[in-house]
């Protein structure tokens, strides 16, 4: 998944909206999104294992 927000980052600096704001904000929200992304990941997980423990 991170693969993936980077993925996109890349494209947007090189084609999109992204390439004209400043490269700093580029990847400090490259990296918020990164880290909501890690920590849905990390809840999702979290509740499923709580979830078929409790079936």
């Amino acid at each position: 998944m991170l693969f993936i927000v980077a993925a996109l980052l890349l494209l947007g600096v090189l084609l999109g909206t992204v390439a004209h704001a400043p490269l700093t904000f580029s990847v400090a929200a490259g990296v918020v999104i990164a880290a909501w992304l890690g920590i849905f990941a990390i809840r999702e997980r979290h509740s499923r294992r709580r979830h078929t423990q409790a079936h």
